[in-house]
């Protein structure tokens, strides 16, 4: 059993009418197999999707703050009451300095909420999983959106950072993600030690995206 997590991003058909569409078949797709499916969607839809989807809803994004005079953050408290799952952490198009990363490892910690830090290469994967986060997701960023699976093109860095991690923390899973959309690169970014995978173009932008799902998880 591999872990799937889709991150909705901003995209156009990330909001309304066809992100729930998404949000629910991706329940669907995870009730006719093993892996594990989780989503995260823009912030605006957490709570609806978590009231009304029985999957993991992840935010894409959360500020390293307590609360108190912070306009416009988003606390790990604040992802805690919704009862999200947790949060991505340091994504490439929202990136963290190393000691805001770390706070919010540890207050994810200490409330329950599951931590999946982003990395782009195999010294930041080593560095991240030396904080003790849930997960570590790896992402040369040239490769995001390309539709070029990192598993397949650079499956070194996937491979090594699995051996960096766990050199560091054993405990620390790992996922690999960027121009992950076929089967094929799922599973080989299993068989190269991983996780799982994060991804999000590769379904969130395909013209049938449940049909894109469905084939990721090997039902088609």
């Amino acid at each position: 059993m591999g872990v799937i997590i889709i991150n909705f991003k901003a995209y156009e058909e990330g909001f309304g009418k066809r992100g729930y569409e998404l949000a629910k078949a991706t329940e669907e797709v995870s009730k006719k197999v093993d892996d594990y499916l989780a989503i995260a969607p823009p912030i605006l839809d957490l709570p609806e999707f978590v009231s009304s989807l029985s999957i993991d809803i992840f935010a894409q994004h959360v500020d390293a703050v307590n609360y108190g005079s912070n306009t416009g953050r988003i606390t790990p408290e604040m992802l805690n009451e919704k009862r999200a799952k947790g949060s991505l952490i340091n994504h490439s198009e929202r990136r963290l300095r190393l000691a805001d990363v770390d706070f919010i490892v540890s207050k994810f910690r200490e409330l329950g909420l599951t931590s999946i830090v982003c990395t782009n290469n195999i010294p930041t994967t080593a560095a991240a999983a030396a904080l003790s986060p849930d997960y570590v997701a790896v992402e040369p960023p040239e490769l995001i959106g390309s539709g070029i699976p990192v598993s397949k093109s650079e499956p070194e860095i996937v491979e090594n950072s699995v051996k960096s991690a766990r050199d560091v923390n054993p405990s620390v899973k790992v996922l690999c993600g960027a121009g992950i959309s076929k089967h094929e690169d799922y599973v080989t970014a299993l068989d190269l030690g991983a996780e799982g995978v994060l991804l999000a173009s590769g379904v969130v932008k395909a013209k049938y995206p449940k049909a894109a799902l469905e084939e990721l998880v090997g039902l088609r």
